[in-house]
């Protein structure tokens, strides 16, 4: 079965679009944890085993943080940490871990499949960003260099980024080709890790059953995004007419695996068709936003994707407010974003954030994960189940999070705190995305090491490894309340009033303390001047307002969103 086959000549070109193989970006974009001893230089030969000892933990095939620890030999947060990102890239809504509450997570567990999966792929090693085709228009937008350049040895994470040559966040079609060229090279070991031998003729005779081949769900999808509902034993012409009210019969695992090996090649031929025409003709500004299989409509503002994720791209000295309907989609990228507020008030099941420096991005509500990566000088501030931070500096981030935030890579100068924000229909994305307001662990941020075996860019091979920097909670007396412009009625009216997120006593007190501008008003109402002085005054007042909004750079944020 490791030999590879030739596939059919058919010409991709003809194939009908909803039938060719993708891969699953999730499990690549957010699932990938640098903890070394979930990277093996031999997959197979240490899952199966491994797989084995797991099973027998549990009769159900499904295992809890105590028997992941246990057999991987890593601690039991880490442990949890496997069976909480894994939750986050699952691909059947249906299965129980996704419907669990926090505090039952571990009774009911992982499956087995789902889970030797998750660890194959953290073998994957991430695609180095390509060179931007207008590098010298692409520096112009460029902050200066932090004030930490002078005495941090390691280079900050946005000169990384746009260092060589300015380099920048791979195209997806490119991401498609390289984690379905990475499968193809490993499709042969994925498939037996799903297989069995069929009774009394031995390890030769290898099968997959019907629910055993709906793992492989994990990692590909036929068709759109929005086809992810279906199974994938659909597609499979040895399962597609089962009898839903009969077993199917098991098929020999090379058949599979050389029926999905002709479908990721005819899907390769398909990408290298559509990216060939783009390399050969003139430069455009939308290469590196218009994804494989994604169809686009390019705004002046970002590019907003009909299937795949949203983008918003490239904002500089500018404000942007997206709410759900201006979205296609339920993910979110916000690349390469300088000097900018970005609103997304939508609920979302994935959104990333990379290469964006001195802006302000508020994220809705985010059920699955929110990743933030190579960013300088940046607040963010998001409802979410999860987060990642990976390789940034002098960034804040106002969380109101069920998991504990996960901080990787080369950081510097982090800073959390409480969430701090809300909108309308804020507490309406939380309930249909699943975000519980009851729980938030913003102040228990858990750091991995600085080194990310996945990423090549940041790590280079031989590099010494270290825990990475963790976040510090920001100073009661810094904290105040973050004012979402309502301008627009419509989707912007709800019935969230106030922050869903209980803040600690200590953070209440400073607010209490802080919010005054009730009490000026009131001390101005009331003061015993005449009534021509208290105009002065307030006239007085209004322009050193006015000042402080052109001194800040504050006035631009009216004039854009009032030009929306």
């Amino acid at each position: 079965m490791s030999d590879p086959i030739e596939p059919s000549t058919s010409s991709s070109s003809t194939k009908d679009p909803a039938l060719l193989i993708h891969p699953r970006r999730e499990p690549f974009e957010h699932g990938l944890l640098p903890i070394p001893k979930l990277i093996f230089t031999d997959p197979t030969q240490t899952l199966i085993p491994l797989k084995q000892k797991l099973i027998e933990q549990s009769s159900s095939h499904r295992v809890n943080s105590a028997a992941i620890s246990e057999v991987l030999q890593i601690s039991i947060d880490h442990a949890r940490l496997v069976l909480d990102t894994l939750a986050s890239v699952l691909h059947s809504e249906s299965d129980p871990l996704l419907k669990s509450k926090p505090d039952v997570v571990d009774e009911v567990g992982a499956d087995v499949n789902d889970l030797v999966l998750f660890l194959y792929i953290q073998s994957y090693k991430k695609l180095l960003p390509r060179t931007h085709k207008d590098s010298a228009a692409v520096a112009d937008v460029w902050p200066s260099t932090s004030a930490f350049d002078g005495y941090l040895s390691a280079l900050s994470p946005l000169q990384l980024v746009r260092s060589n040559s300015r380099r920048f966040v791979p195209s997806q079609a490119d991401e498609e080709a390289h984690q379905l060229s990475y499968l193809q090279k490993h499709l042969a070991n994925i498939v037996s890790l799903l297989a069995e031998p069929v009774e009394g003729e031995g390890e030769e005779s290898l099968v997959l059953t019907m629910e055993k081949f709906e793992h492989l769900g994990f990692l590909f999808y036929f068709g759109d995004k929005g086809s992810e509902g279906y199974h994938l034993g659909q597609y499979a012409p040895f399962f597609a007419n089962s009898d839903p009210d009969m077993p199917a019969v098991p098929v020999p695992a090379a058949q599979v695996h050389d029926w999905v090996l002709q479908n990721i090649v005819s899907s390769l031929e398909n990408i290298s068709e559509r990216i060939s025409p783009k390399e050969n003709g003139p430069p455009s500004s939308s290469d590196q936003d218009v994804p494989m299989a994604d169809a686009c409509t390019s705004t002046n503002k970002g590019s907003i994707c009909v299937r795949g994720p949203s983008f918003i791209e490239g904002i500089s000295k500018s404000s942007l407010i997206k709410q759900a309907s201006d979205l296609k989609g339920s993910s979110v990228k916000v690349l390469n974003c300088h000097d900018s507020v970005i609103y997304i008030l939508a609920p979302l099941r994935y959104a990333t954030v990379y290469g964006c420096s001195d802006t302000t991005i508020v994220l809705g509500a985010v059920g699955k994960a929110v990743r933030i990566e190579h960013c300088e000088r940046v607040h963010v501030i998001t409802a979410a189940k999860r987060i990642c931070i990976a390789n940034c500096r002098e960034c804040m981030f106002f969380l109101g999070v069920n998991q504990r935030p996960l901080i990787v890579g080369d950081n510097h100068k982090l800073q959390v705190a409480p969430y701090n924000t809300f909108y309308g229909q804020l507490e309406e994305h939380m309930n249909e995305v699943g975000i519980d307001a009851t729980i938030n662990r913003w102040n228990e941020p858990l750091a991995l090491g600085v080194v990310d075996p996945h990423d090549s860019l940041s790590h280079p091979a031989g590099v010494s490894d270290a825990q990475a920097e963790s976040g510090s909670h920001l100073d009661p007396e810094q904290f105040t309340n973050f004012l979402i412009p309502n301008w627009y009625g419509g989707e912007s009216e709800g019935s969230t009033k106030d922050n869903p997120f209980p803040l600690p006593d200590i953070y209440v007190a400073s607010q209490q303390r802080n919010n005054n501008l009730g009490e000026v008003k009131q001390l101005l109402r009331e003061a015993p001047l005449e009534e021509n002085r208290k105009r002065e005054l307030s006239t007085a007042l209004h322009v050193y307002f006015k000042d402080w909004l052109y001194a800040s750079g504050n006035i631009r944020q009216l004039y854009c969103l009032q030009g929306e």
